[in-house]
């Protein structure tokens, strides 16, 4: 399923459907916050709280486990979203001047989206590629041996690719 720009009346519907379906179950709440960012793309307050009551937890658990797990995000991700690995084979070769630069070409600090939606930037502490360090992915793209001066480039080609796509 495509992601949802708007909370639509289709989007609570089906939201509450899911809630429904998993009430009472073990690991309800886990899998309706799955569901909403696979299907919202993030969790918003109004989210939350929409299924803190749906399934009778308080808003604090449901904003604990929103926050603690790194696939879940509070904030709408952009269309493209770049992980920087700064375990530390990655940061002992170089990844933060590589996210220093993403920052600067992106006009943004790691964990902001871009104006135009198009790029998320954000930190991770291991892609599990330490041979292939500093690495970045760029949704399930791996670019490894990353150095400062290839993120232009990089992202450039998704510009072109975005670009392209629009013209098709």
């Amino acid at each position: 399923m495509e992601k949802k720009s708007c909370l639509c009346e289709e989007l609570w519907s089906e939201l509450d459907n899911v809630i429904a379906s998993k009430r009472g179950k073990p690991g309800a709440l886990m899998q309706v916050l799955h569901w909403a960012q696979e299907n919202i793309g993030y969790l918003p307050r109004e989210v939350q709280v929409r299924v803190a009551e749906g399934l009778g937890v308080a808003l604090s658990e449901v904003y604990g486990v929103a926050t603690f797990y790194a696939f879940f995000s509070l904030k709408p991700k952009g269309k493209y979203q770049i992980s920087c690995c700064k375990g530390t084979a990655c940061y002992v070769r170089g990844a933060p001047q590589v996210l220093e630069r993403f920052e600067r070409e992106l006009g943004v600090k790691a964990g902001d989206t871009t104006d135009d939606g198009m790029f998320s930037l954000e930190v991770v502490r291991c892609l599990g590629a330490c041979g292939l360090s500093p690495v970045i992915t760029v949704n399930k793209d791996t670019h490894a041996r990353m150095k400062a001066d290839l993120v232009p480039g990089i992202l450039s080609k998704y510009r072109k690719a975005e670009l392209a796509s629009e013209t098709a």
